[in-house]
Order: C-alpha cells, then structure tokens, then sequence
C-alpha cells in the first residue's frame, strides 16, 4: 500500500472531492503522511479561478514534482487546462477526481473494507462480493493483509445486494481484489450467477462490476459476456488489468495470463456487445522492463484501445519480491509512463469525442462541481450534466441525454 500526501485548494466542493478521495484510498489500504518528501506519491487538487491561482498551481505543481516519487494532478484546472502542467513540464499524471485512487495503486487489488460488509454512499451501494484473491503478483502488497480468496454464498450476497437497493441505492459497485475469482475456492466460477440473480432484484438501479482480472475472467469469458448482453441492469463495463503487453514481462511480475488471454477476452465481449467500455491498467518501468518490451505494451494500447486507462509508474513496495529487484532509472520510468499516458489522452478522448451527437439514457450518481450533476451511460461512461437544477435532475434519477461535447475523460449531456 502507497503513502500519500494530498493538497487541496479551492472551493468547498474541491474539498469535498478531496474527503471522497482519501476515503477510498484509506478503503484500500493506503496511509496518509505528513509532507511529500515522505510520501510515494504526492496529491495536487488544483483551482483556476483566476491567472494568479493558475500560476500558483504550476509553481506548486512543479516543487511538488521533485519533492515526491510520483506526483497526481487532478481538481478544476487539471480538468480545464490539463495541457498547463505539460508545457510547464511538471511530471503529473493529469486525471479526473473519480480516477485518482485507481492511479495511486501502483497496480495492486483494491482492498475491501475490513469487516467486508457493504456500504451505503448516497445513491451508490458499495457491495465487497469476496476477500483477498488467487494472485501472487511479485509487486503486490495487498495479498499480505488479505490472503487468498474467501467467497460468501451468492445467497448472502444477493441479499446484501438487495438491502441496498430497498436503503435507496440506485448504482450497486460490486468489489473486491479480484471479482472474476469469486467462487473459486469453492471450485466454482460463481460470478455470473452473482451478477444474474442480483439483476433479478426488483428495483431500478444499475449494477458496475469491479476489477477483474484477465486469468479470472478468461476462463468464464463467454458466459460472463452472456450475462451482460442479457441484463440491462449491468453496464456494460470491465476493468480487466493487463499491466504490460509483454508475455517476458508478465511472467516477472507473476501475473498468471498471458497477453493472448488478455485479447481473447476483449474479443469475446466485442462479439457479444455492440456498446461497452473495456478499461484496463498499465505499469510502467517494472526493473526488468527492456525497450521492447515498453514497446509491447504501447502497441497493445493502441490494438485494443480502452475508454478507460489506468497508467502508473512502477514504484518498490516493502516486502515484495520485485522490491528485491534492480530497478530502472527515475527518467526512464518518467518517460514511458509519459508515453502511456499521452497515448492514453488520445484514445480516451477520441471515445468520448466520438460520442457528441449520440443519445444515450444515462442515470445521476452524485452531485458534480456547482450546479451540475456526475451521470454515467450504459457503458459506465462519465456523463456531466450541467445546470442540473435547471432539468431538474438529481442523483438516483435515470435521464434520456443527447452527448453535446466531450472534455477528453468525460462528456457532456443534456437532457432531451
């Protein structure tokens, strides 16, 4: 798990983002210290009110990049004038509020809650299907505070499902380390069941499936795709982490797919949804990491082109065995995390430019900056909604969109 040292400035909704920020990065196992010289990664949640705070961003921006391992950007100006902090070549991942602790990760499970019970956060229903996973991904220091999988039966789950629905939730985000593997250590594949008899809950509400990984999801690839074409509940949405397009790689980092998996899944879902968004995670600068296979990994974004990318830079965690590992230089991490993550800009923007002039209905999940509302499509694609009071649009309520523009990670839609 990653130390982090966040800054906030702004406007109480900034702040607001903020607290929903290191709420799930304290979910997931991370701990806050005091200064970015301590931390692994550093969080700038930035404002752009007027010339003078833009400066002021930059120039904190800046000693912030040299002063931690990994710098985060994110806030109104990272969203507005993302291209800033390039030109004043600060080294920042440049992300959404929403993406930020998935960008902190460095590639590990997400860990659930301690008790694993499910949570109720406004509308949305947070529901940890199933602890630890099957993984011993060399990097990774999450499986040492939750250990191998452990699955409640699809009846428990079910009807914590269902206490969500009937407390109010309208967006039920199924979790866990490894949400492919549930069931397994039962000696089934039970996640398509789970996700079936959850859609049959009488109710309105939508149903997101957690981080997936490849070997998990390969193996069910054709019934789990099944399922989601057969319920409107689920969006259409995966989020299977290759990590590297490299097979040489892969093996070192102990992943268990392959990229041919990887690809054999992304396949599968293709032949069976006409709409859906595939996201995927990316580690750049893993220690035995050669050029070529940086390169890999860049054809493979390229070939498979997720609407949601996760890049992170490769960063030693105590304990691991690829802490033992000699690593790369800081530069060359730098530079092919930047390559990933410009590469990363293009192909999520051209999803989201492709959507301008599509309809889509698209249900409100929380409120957004001033008076707009976050909305997410069929495919759990970022909808913002402005002048929300206006439509008379709140979070739990589903609304018929027409797409009027897009903002590279996210769009904009106005009711119709």
């Amino acid at each position: 798990m990653a130390r982090y040292h966040i800054e906030t400035y702004g406007c109480t909704s900034n702040r607001g983002e903020s607290r929903g920020i290191e709420r799930r990065l304290r979910d997931a196992g991370h701990r806050r210290v005091d200064g970015p010289e301590a931390a692994d990664v550093a969080i700038l949640n930035t404002c752009t009110v007027v010339e003078k705070t833009e400066r002021n961003m930059l120039r904190r921006a800046q000693e912030l990049d040299g002063a931690a391992a990994d710098l985060v950007v994110t806030g109104c100006m990272a969203l507005a004038q993302g291209e800033q902090f390039r030109e004043a070549d600060v080294d920042a991942d440049v992300v959404h509020w929403d993406e930020v602790p998935e960008a902190v990760t460095n590639g590990e499970c997400p860990t659930t809650t301690p008790d694993a019970e499910p949570v109720l956060d406004g509308v949305i229903g947070i529901l940890p299907i199933a602890r630890g996973c099957m993984s011993d991904c060399s990097y990774c220091i999450t499986k040492e505070a939750t250990g191998k999988i452990d699955s409640p039966p699809v009846s428990e789950n079910v009807e914590k499902a269902r206490a969500l629905v009937h407390a109010g939730a309208t967006e039920i985000r199924i979790t866990g380390q490894d949400t492919g593997v549930y069931g397994w250590d039962d000696g089934e594949r039970k996640l398509p069941e789970l996700l079936d008899r959850i859609c049959d809950i009488d109710g309105e509400f939508r149903v997101r499936v957690g981080m997936a990984n490849p070997k998990g999801v390969h193996g069910i690839r054709e019934e789990l795709a099944e399922v989601f074409a057969d319920n409107g509940k689920l969006y259409n949405f995966i989020h299977a982490p290759v990590q590297s397009g490299s097979d040489d790689v892969l093996g070192d980092m102990r992943r268990q797919h392959q990229v041919s998996e990887y690809l054999d899944v992304v396949e599968t879902f293709d032949e069976h949804l006409d709409y859906w968004t595939l996201s995927t995670d990316f580690i750049a600068g893993f220690p035995t990491e050669t050029d070529d296979d940086h390169a890999q990994s860049v054809a493979l974004l390229r070939e498979t082109r997720p609407e949601k990318i996760n890049v992170t830079r490769f960063s030693k965690r105590p304990g691991t065995d690829a802490a033992e590992l000699k690593g790369l230089g800081g530069q060359t991490k730098k530079d092919r995390s930047k390559e990933l993550s410009e590469l990363k800009r293009d192909v999520v923007g051209e999803a989201y430019e492709s959507m301008v002039g599509e309809a889509h209905e698209v249900l409100a999940v929380e409120a957004g900056t001033g008076d707009s509302v976050k909305c997410y499509d069929e495919a759990y694609r970022q909808v913002v909604v402005q002048n929300a009071d206006e439509y008379g649009l709140e979070p739990g309520e589903f609304a018929d969109v027409e797409i009027t523009g897009s903002a590279g990670m996210y769009a904009f839609g106005e009711p119709v």
